[in-house]
């Protein structure tokens, strides 16, 4: 640090000679600074950003449009990156708030070469982008992507922990044997019991629901729905269903309610209240504690029912059973669900990595043999990641759900599927189950069509996401079900022909038992027929 000096020696000095006083000088005032100032314009909106790489950040996390991950997964030269920015442009331009990228062939015409906006800054600015993108690359936001799915899973697994501690606790009371048969772990709202109580218990807690908030593909399509359809929750009363930390209901009081209804039977409750509260919305959004059949609405009838209810296999937790509860007693006759249908699909898995790591694992740990842990190996549903690659046939939707039509008997199903065994594959070693959800405008929106995917549904500007291996992960992964003995000799075109049964647990309504039976060409065909149950707990 330089010695101090008096002001006055400063001053004097200064008055003297110095160097850098410009204040003498002829034309001095007409250099025009080194960096002229830049404004960035989003893509999907009128907000305007100081640089390019703040406002990308920005349609990142409110559009959800990665340009990072877009660009890797499309293989985007400069040119690539020009013309689909000029392409979202033009699309916004036109009206249509959520482009279509699933493929680059839709904005290769080089009439996207030509800006849509007059000096369009971020034109300019690609190439800095991508050159210092290395912290921004889709690689790292998997890798953190699975450190919250790593995080679930040992939530799960330690409230599993728990709850077995507790089942021991009580095995020298009287009413052991009945007590036991009730454990369950899930998202209960409709059963009595103490396993509702360790299940509430298990929802009060932040690791659960940060995982599902973060979980984007989640998140940004109930958002996005809420948002884009303010006409329809402007001036509405809506109820929220497992409201959770209350995200979902201050979505729809941002949309314009005059009244949201959140109910949670755990503690979480108290959290939604308080983050209502900080946020300024508690003379709109109303939260209640207790479960949806036994709480007393201040109102006889709501406009709106929303609610994320779906479980892993989407029925894995009953929780769909309490939202179908309060449509048929609290929902108006021309009321809309949120989100609206929902389908299962079934696809055949081979050649799989999961069965090296899942049950072969077990053979030789550092040099032992742990056989003995494969017991019941083949009688769970894994939950895991699958990759498209191990699909050996195309998905079957075997199960549709209009929630505005659905009834609780529906939930309990055998129902046929069949898919045609792709060519590179022989031993089926399992099967993948997996779920799509849309959002309809609409009781009935023609745009929603049987058998429909995500992807189709989103074609048809429909809000949907998928949980499956073609789409994003989400923290619902896929259902994994590993046959105890696969069945070889599979050859291209042959027909995989069978049926899928969901049955609640007996006992432990909340646990889910999925039973499959398959043959090539089905029942009618020569080959025999084989069956295997799994259970989700």
């Amino acid at each position: 640090m330089a010695p101090s000096r008096d002001l006055d020696d400063v001053s004097d000095s200064s008055s003297v000679s110095d160097p850098l006083d410009t204040r003498d000088d002829e034309g001095w005032e007409d250099v025009e600074p080194d960096e002229e100032t830049v404004t960035v314009l989003s893509l999907f909106d009128e907000e305007t950003f100081p640089d390019a790489r703040s406002m990308l950040l920005y349609c990142r996390d409110h559009h959800g449009f990665d340009i990072w991950k877009l660009r890797q997964d499309s293989d985007l030269d400069f040119l690539g990156l020009i013309k689909l920015v000029n392409y979202i442009r033009s699309e916004v331009q036109a009206g249509k708030t959520h482009p279509d990228v699933s493929s680059k062939a839709i904005f290769e015409d080089d009439k996207y070469l030509k800006p849509v906006l007059e000096n369009d800054s971020l034109l300019y600015s690609l190439d800095d982008i991508f050159d210092d993108a290395a912290s921004l690359t889709p690689a790292s936001e998997v890798e953190q992507l699975r450190e919250q799915l790593a995080n679930l899973q040992s939530h799960f697994t330690a409230y599993r922990e728990e709850v077995q501690k507790a089942m021991l606790d009580r095995l020298d009371s009287p009413d052991a044997k009945t007590e036991s048969s009730n454990v369950q772990q899930a998202r209960p709202s409709n059963g009595t019991g103490s396993s509702d109580n360790d299940y509430f218990k298990s929802y009060s807690y932040n690791a659960i629901h940060e995982s599902m908030i973060k979980d984007r593909i989640r998140t940004d399509s109930y958002r996005d729905f809420i948002y884009d359809h303010k006409d329809l929750f402007k001036d509405k009363v809506v109820l929220d269903v497992g409201c959770g930390t209350g995200i979902l209901s201050m979505f729809c009081a941002k949309a314009g309610a005059k009244l949201v209804i959140a109910v949670d039977n755990s503690d979480i409750i108290d959290k939604a209240r308080e983050n209502v509260f900080r946020n300024g919305l508690q003379s709109i959004v109303k939260c209640l504690r207790g479960k949806i059949e036994e709480v007393n609405m201040p109102v006889p009838q709501v406009d709106v029912i929303v609610s994320e209810w779906m479980g892993y296999c989407l029925l894995y937790e009953s929780m769909l059973d309490s939202v179908l509860y309060a449509r048929d007693k609290y929902l108006a006759p021309d009321g809309l669900m949120v989100p609206s249908h929902a389908t299962l699909r079934i696809a055949p898995l081979a050649d799989s990595d999961l069965k090296a790591s899942h049950i072969d694992f077990w053979r030789d740990v550092y040099g032992f043999d742990m056989a003995a842990m494969l017991e019941r190996a083949h009688e769970e549903v894994v939950v895991r990641v699958t990759d498209e690659k191990e699909l050996a046939g195309d998905s079957y939707p075997f199960l549709e759900l209009d929630l505005h039509t659905t009834t609780v008997e529906d939930l309990t199903f055998t129902k046929p599927f069949k898919t045609t065994w792709k060519e590179g594959f022989r031993v089926l070693e399992g099967f993948v189950v997996w779920f799509d959800i849309i959002f309809a405008e609409a009781r009935t929106d023609g745009r929603v069509k049987p058998g429909m995917t995500a992807a189709e549904a989103k074609e048809k500007g429909l809000i949907a996401f998928s949980t499956g291996p073609y789409s994003e992960a989400t923290h619902w992964q896929q259902g994994i079900l590993l046959i105890e003995d696969p069945t070889d000799g599979f050859r291209a075109g042959e027909e995989l022909c069978g049926e899928i049964k969901y049955v609640r647990k007996q006992g432990r309504e909340r646990s889910l038992e999925i039973e499959v039976s398959w043959a090539k060409g089905g029942k009618t065909g020569k080959q025999e027929v084989k069956k295997q149950m799994w259970v989700l707990d």
